[in-house]
């Protein structure tokens, strides 16, 4: 369609999953693109991209730190001179279990996963837009606000969703649009990169089915998304058709609120 023809993006989180299906989206309809990810892999799939004609370059970093995101965000100035487009699509469940099962590390980790590298990208991001005169930030958030098994990470993208709201307000008269999509449950391939080493007991495979059979009971089409449903809605919100919209929490969950 060439929505984003030479529009300039930074997709974190792209070396898989739902990362990996918007960057490969945006190349197509013309975006330039920093891929981050703290996986290697992303160094990889940006160079398969280059191969295939896009103009795509990738960065690892850590982005549960502020320095990470500092520098991906300069990665992407000095490769464009500007950025356009922040899709902030780091985090994920680490642990599914009750609440009262969480071990105090595990809850800050939780959260330092699925909320900081939102909170820090977009901190990163926001002055150079404010000088090229706006842009578009798409955070990604979950229906699990209203989920089981999952307490901190629900607290983190509630963290997030009120992150994209007061954003929203603050930097409109500067013509920067802030909304996120809410994913629901999502069919995806197996992760190339764990998001914890541990080995799942007979117990926690228990807990997870109660996740999947709650997602697909209270979703109104009782079944799992796909990736590129969830690509679509993000770059909705990213592209200039969404233009008149912002501070807006979209849910992309078959019906699904939580």
């Amino acid at each position: 369609m060439g929505r984003f023809v030479k529009q300039v993006f930074v997709i974190t989180g792209a070396a898989q999953g739902i990362g990996l299906a918007v960057a490969q989206r945006a190349a197509r309809e013309g975006g330039q693109l920093l891929l981050v990810d703290q996986a290697e892999q992303v160094l990889a799939i940006a160079k398969e991209m280059r191969e295939d004609g896009y103009d795509v370059v990738a960065i690892t970093a850590d982005l549960e730190t502020f320095e990470g995101a500092q520098s991906a965000i300069d990665k992407a100035l000095e490769k464009f001179g500007r950025v356009d487009k922040l899709i902030n699509n780091v985090g994920g469940t680490i642990w599914v279990q009750p609440y009262h099962k969480y071990e105090p590390a595990q809850i800050q980790k939780e959260v330092q996963r699925s909320l900081f590298p939102t909170m820090w990208c977009c901190r990163a991001v926001l002055p150079a837009m404010l000088k090229s005169g706006g842009g578009a930030i798409v955070n990604v958030s979950s229906v699990a606000t209203r989920g089981i098994n999952r307490a901190p990470y629900a607290a983190a993208k509630g963290g997030v969703n009120a992150l994209t709201v007061a954003l929203a307000f603050e930097y409109a008269e500067f013509n920067i649009r802030v909304n996120a999509t809410a994913p629901g449950g999502t069919e995806a391939p197996p992760r190339v990169t764990p998001r914890n080493s541990e080995k799942s007991s007979v117990q926690q495979d228990k807990w997870y089915k109660q996740i999947v059979d709650q997602t697909k009971q209270t979703s109104f089409m009782h079944r799992y998304g796909t990736l590129d449903e969830q690509a679509s809605a993000i770059l909705y919100l990213a592209s200039d058709d969404a233009s008149y919209i912002t501070g807006t929490i979209l849910p992309v969950a078959g019906g699904d609120c939580g």
